[in-house]
C-alpha cells in the first residue's frame, strides 16, 4: 500500500498545546486546533491572532494572560474537516490532567456521529512531550497502523516520559496562583529559580535553586539520574529521545543545547519551543530537558520495555 493511501486512511489531529507551528503541520500533513487564551478580556488564538514572538513580549511586559478551553463546536469543526480527507482520525489533545478539553473530546468521540471514526488519545502530555507524541503518531500511521492501534500504542507509553523545566521569573507562577505574592517577592530578592517536573499529566515543584546557572546544572543531573534508573533499559537499548525545551531567546537556547550535548555526548538533542499554554505559567526565559521513549509495536500490539 502506498504512503498516500495509508495517510488517507488515518489522519492525525492535535491542538496548539503541542507547540507545532502551522508550517510544520502542513509539512507533516496533520491538522492543528488553535487553542484559545485570554489577554485580559480579549480572546486570542495561538498561532492565529497572535504570534509566538508577540505573545512572549506580552508576558515580558506583564500582561495578564490565562488559558482557556475550545468550544465543542470548534473541536467538531476541526474533526469534520479532517474526516473529509481521512477515514479515521487520531486526536491527541493536551493531557486530561491539565485541561478539561480532553474529557470533552472523549465524550464527543463516543457519540454515534464519531464512534469508530475519531480516537482520542489521553497519554498525559503537553507541549514538547505532546509534540513528540504527534510525531510518533505520524510515524505509526505511515507504518500502516489504524487509528485505534495508534491510540493504544501511545497510551501504553503514557508514563514513559518526563521533563524538567527551570523558570527564570516567578511572576507568572504568582499570577497563576502557584506561589503567593510574598513568596514571589522574596524569591526574586534571593534570585530563586524553581525547577518544575512534569510527569503524566501534572506539573509539580521539584526543587529551588539560587541562580539560573545552578538550576540548569541541577536539571542536567536530574536527567542523568533518570537515565541511570527509570529509563536505564530504554537508554541501553537506544530507544529514547533526548528533548530540550525553551521559551528563551535564540542565543540562550543555543547555549542550552550545547550544554546538553556536552553533558550527554553522542546523544541527539531534539529542541522544541514551549507551547504558549505552558509559557503562560513558566513565563519567558524558561529552559527544560526531558525524554520520551520511542514507541514500538508488533502487529499493532504495543511493546513496552520493562
Amino acid at each position: 500500500m502506498s504512503l498516500e493511501a495509508q495517510m488517507k486512511k488515518t489522519g492525525i489531529v492535535t491542538d496548539s498545546h503541542s507547540g507545532i507551528a502551522q508550517e510544520e503541520a502542513d509539512r507533516l500533513g496533520i491538522t492543528i486546533l488553535p487553542m484559545p487564551f485570554y489577554l485580559g478580556e480579549e480572546c486570542l488564538y495561538e498561532g492565529v491572532t497572535v504570534s509566538r514572538k508577540e505573545f512572549l513580549e506580552l508576558l515580558k511586559g506583564g500582561a495578564q494572560v490565562s488559558t482557556s478551553q475550545p468550544s465543542p463546536a470548534a473541536v467538531m469543526d476541526v474533526w469534520e474537516k479532517a474526516l473529509e480527507k481521512y477515514e479515521q482520525i487520531v486526536y491527541i489533545p493536551i493531557s486530561s490532567g491539565l485541561s478539561g478539553s480532553c474529557e470533552t473530546a472523549t465524550s464527543l468521540a463516543n457519540a454515534d456521529t464519531y464512534r469508530g471514526r475519531v480516537w482520542v488519545v489521553d497519554n498525559g502530555r503537553v507541549s514538547t512531550l505532546l509534540h513528540r507524541s504527534v510525531l510518533d503518531a505520524v510515524s505509526l500511521a505511515e507504518d500502516g497502523c489504524s487509528a485505534e492501534e495508534i491510540k493504544n500504542i501511545l497510551e501504553a507509553y503514557r508514563d514513559k516520559m518526563t521533563i524538567y523545566l527551570a523558570v527564570d521569573t516567578l511572576e507568572n507562577l504568582r499570577r497563576g496562583g502557584r506561589i503567593s505574592a510574598a513568596a514571589a517577592s522574596f524569591g526574586t530578592l534571593l534570585n530563586i529559580k524553581p525547577i518544575l517536573k512534569f510527569d503524566v499529566g501534572k506539573l509539580d515543584a521539584y526543587m529551588k535553586c539560587r541562580g539560573f546557572r545552578s538550576a540548569r546544572r541541577e536539571m542536567l543531573a536530574a536527567m542523568q539520574r533518570e537515565f541511570a534508573t527509570t529509563f536505564q533499559k530504554e537508554c541501553e537499548a537506544g530507544e529514547i529521545y533526548l528533548l530540550a525545551a525553551t521559551s528563551a531567546d535564540e542565543e540562550t537556547t543555543r547555549e542550552w543545547i550545547r550544554e546538553i550535548e556536552e553533558f550527554f555526548p553522542g546523544m541527539e538533542v531534539i529542541c522544541d519551543e514551549l507551547s504558549l499554554g505552558v509559557s503562560c505559567h513558566t513565563g519567558a526565559g524558561a529552559l527544560g530537558i526531558g525524554c520520551s521513549v520511542k514507541p514500538k509495536h508488533i502487529g499493532g500490539v504495543p511493546v513496552v520495555l520493562h
